[in-house]
């Protein structure tokens, strides 16, 4: 049985919950709030942004679209920083070795270790900030919320000796109306995931309900695989127009002088994201959803499908749902017996689905509720390797368990990772709930996902 604390936290969460559902209900919508979307609550306990990797990961928060609030969090993980592995990538050019700490003795404080993708351990020098920068990029001075013009000092990456790291685009849960991208669990889930794997994790603040019904989140999920995309192409697009500057001080400098720099403009390339520039490598994009979030990350999932190459070089090898937040008319054997649970109860979610499906279209078998149902995209077997993350003790595990059985009958990957003893979010609540089980679910998770990000010349490698 889940500990007494998860059981206390939970009393005091669903407390809270249903008050403030309740709430938004009764409360009228400000017309701004309407129109322009809110992604994040007062009440929510958030982080500061940090781009100094402080602790490992460094962070910034891109507003990405002007007609909405839709934004990411990027965690870029120290590993970032490290060489790409020789045979990573056929006739690669080789790369300038990492400088050591020329101190005969660096103390034990100021050493890293970090496990790269393969589990080989790999010492990459000191972490004082002047080393690091001299050897891996520039500095800058750069808002917290990453558009520049000075307040914090910040990594900016070199073009040269990058390592090309796989991309997450990562989906908060909240019933729709709560959570965001950086609340203090989610950013704390991110790190971990970001420096378990070594991949750069996108959190997405997409729009919240009562505000934005359906199919806003599920629309801004899909626009930032398109902004992902589109990152991609303009990154080549600066690439071909800029060249390094000499001295090795992270300098920039036009091939053919200033007639250039109206064509770069013209491309947006000043809107280029230079650690995604630098180090995403957006052919292998993950799709990793937290339980309303993983209803939006099946849905992107779908529609990648249904895109195809017009995501070039996008390209979804896996997606990874947690505990998703599906339902249906005709309830599961835990949908009854465990209608009452932990955090999420069936009575709670029924309030969520409320708020966040349009007037009259509130139904059990929304294509947005029921993964079973017909005609919600493209067939099953076209699906990407799916990974489902289930706790014992949620209401809503038997349909995702079930979901998982129709994609494995079509031959998809699609494996079922259940916890004993664990609740519904018990992995990315971890800060709050601190369950052993937590770290497990990381682990586990980075071992199914490297099968489809670890690559060796043109092979999958874990």
């Amino acid at each position: 049985m889940p500990s007494v604390a998860v059981k206390l936290y939970s009393v005091f969460f669903k407390f809270l919950l249903k008050h403030r559902l309740q709430n938004r209900i009764q409360t009228p919508l400000d017309e701004s709030s309407k129109s322009f979307g809110v992604t994040t609550r007062s009440e929510e306990s958030v982080s500061a942004p940090n781009p100094s990797f402080a602790d490992g990961v460094a962070t910034k928060d891109i507003h990405i679209d002007p007609f909405t609030s839709l934004s990411i969090r990027i965690f870029l993980p120290e590993a970032a920083l490290s060489p790409p592995e020789p045979d990573s990538k056929p006739n690669s050019k080789p790369k300038r070795p990492i400088p050591r700490n020329s101190d005969p003795q660096p103390r034990s404080d100021t050493s890293i270790s970090r496990r790269n993708s393969y589990g080989t351990i790999a010492n990459y020098g000191t972490t004082r900030e002047d080393s690091r920068r001299n050897s891996y990029g520039g500095s800058t001075d750069i808002l917290i919320d990453g558009v520049g013009g000075g307040g914090y000092r910040g990594y900016s990456p070199l073009i040269e000796n990058n390592r090309k790291l796989p991309v997450i685009v990562q989906f908060h849960g909240g019933g729709w109306v709560s959570g965001s991208k950086d609340s203090v669990a989610n950013d704390f889930f991110c790190r971990r995931i970001a420096k378990l794997l070594d991949v750069i994790v996108l959190a997405v603040g997409y729009r919240l309900a009562p505000e934005n019904k359906y199919p806003a989140a599920f629309d801004d999920g899909l626009k930032v695989l398109n902004w992902l995309g589109k990152q991609a192409n303009l990154a080549e697009c600066s690439k071909s127009m800029w060249r390094g500057g000499g001295g090795g001080g992270g300098g920039m400098e036009f091939k053919k002088g200033d007639a250039n720099r109206h064509i770069v403009d013209a491309f947006g390339a000043s809107m280029v994201e230079p650690w995604l520039a630098a180090h995403g490598d957006p052919s292998r994009c993950i799709l990793l959803g937290v339980s309303c979030g993983a209803n939006i990350a099946d849905y992107v999932a779908r529609k990648a499908v249904e895109a195809g190459r017009l995501l070039d070089p996008v390209k979804v090898v896996a997606q990874v749902l947690m505990y998703p937040f599906f339902i249906g008319s005709v309830p599961t054997h835990s949908e009854i017996r465990l209608a009452n649970s932990y955090f999420y109860d069936k009575a709670m979610c029924m309030l969520a689905w409320k708020l966040f499906l349009p007037e009259g279209e509130l139904s059990l078998d929304h294509p947005a509720a029921n993964p079973l149902v017909p005609g919600r995209g493209p067939p099953l077997k076209l699906m990407p390797p799916t990974l489902t993350v289930v706790a014992e003790h949620d209401w809503m595990r038997d349909r995702a368990i079930a979901y998982s059985e129709e994609l494995r009958k079509v031959n998809v990957d699609a494996p079922v990772l259940e916890y004993k003893d664990a609740v519904h979010e018990f992995a990315t609540l971890d800060m709050l709930l601190k369950t052993p089980q937590a770290q497990a679910c990381a682990e586990d998770i980075a071992i199914w996902v490297k099968k489809y990000i670890s690559l060796r010349g043109h092979e999958f490698s874990y």
